[in-house]
């Protein structure tokens, strides 16, 4: 799941950092934003927290996927089309 979903976010234009873990960055360095993609990821039924100053540098900030080996495709499919979603209403 962790491979399938690093590269879904890839291929959906997303920076993910360099995480060799199953807690995923997807960097968005404005605090503002990553607090608003959050919530609407929240509404889309996504959990995703945003990590903002001081939990990290200004400028830095992201929303945190903690993935689960217990996600089937269709959740991963599901989160990754939650995300393309809000990143196209919040651009």
């Amino acid at each position: 799941n962790v491979d399938y979903l690093r590269k879904g976010f890839t291929d959906l234009g997303f920076d993910i950092g360099h995480s060799e873990t199953p807690i995923i960055p997807v960097m968005l360095r404005d605090e503002d934003l990553a607090r608003s993609f959050s919530a609407k990821l929240f509404e889309e039924g996504v959990f995703a927290s945003a990590i903002c100053f001081p939990m990290v540098p200004k400028g830095t900030a992201r929303v945190r996927v903690i993935v689960s080996a217990s996600f089937s495709k269709e959740d991963c499919d599901a989160g990754l089309a939650a995300f393309k979603k809000v990143s196209q209403e919040l651009s």
